[in-house]
């Protein structure tokens, strides 16, 4: 197609619309949103951190702080119940 020139929209002849079912829009929108890890932050927090390279520093410190302290070890496990009594 050269450039100026405008696609045709319509379905050709031989084709029918019902051949190709029903669509169903967002059909696999949910599970792109579980394969994303897409993180939206406060604006007061972005304001500290200009790129993504300053905040994956920052969450590295974070985790090489709490790995120091044992602290990583404590959230990785389910909290113990408290007796009652």
């Amino acid at each position: 197609m050269k450039k100026g020139e405008r696609e045709n929209d319509e379905l050709r002849p031989e084709y029918q619309r019902e051949d190709f079912g029903t669509m169903v829009r967002g059909k696999h929108a949910a599970r792109c949103k579980e394969a994303s890890n897409v993180v939206v932050i406060d604006p007061e927090v972005q304001k500290a951190f200009p790129n993504e390279q300053s905040v994956n520093d920052a969450l590295r410190g974070l985790l090489e702080l709490a790995r120091s302290t044992g602290l990583s070890k404590r959230m990785s496990r389910p909290p113990r119940k408290r007796a009652v009594g």
